[in-house]
């Protein structure tokens, strides 16, 4: 039961890129975990109630909190979008914002392709 992880385009990359060595290694533990494990845990990868198909994977390393936003397509496959660190409790709208807009951007231009 694997699931796909797809980036898309460069946003998780550009979050990525800048982070310390120990963060990258707790994201792709995380990550490999999500494409591992049937029943993620809460902890881990969670469902933004008020964004349709909207998810975020959940990354605590020391005392920072990272966020990365993703939605699933065909059940299986995960696309992640835009990351950024949490510095607050509330998650920062222009986040949300920027994913939802490329989910609707991913699944338009998907849709497109023959």
């Amino acid at each position: 039961m694997a699931r796909e992880i797809v980036f898309y385009k460069n946003h998780f990359f550009d979050f990525y890129a800048p982070l310390q060595n120990k963060v990258k290694m707790k994201i792709k533990y995380v990550l490999e975990l999500i494409k591992q494990v049937e029943k993620v845990p809460i902890k881990f990868l969670s469902p933004l109630t008020d964004y349709d198909g909207l998810y975020e994977v959940r990354i605590e390393y020391e005392s920072n909190i990272y966020r990365i936003f993703c939605c699933f397509d065909k059940g299986k496959l995960v696309i992640l979008f835009n990351g950024f660190q949490k510095k607050t409790q509330k998650t920062p709208k222009k986040e949300i914002e920027k994913a939802m807009r490329l989910k609707q951007e991913y699944f338009t231009n998907k849709d497109k392709k023959p």
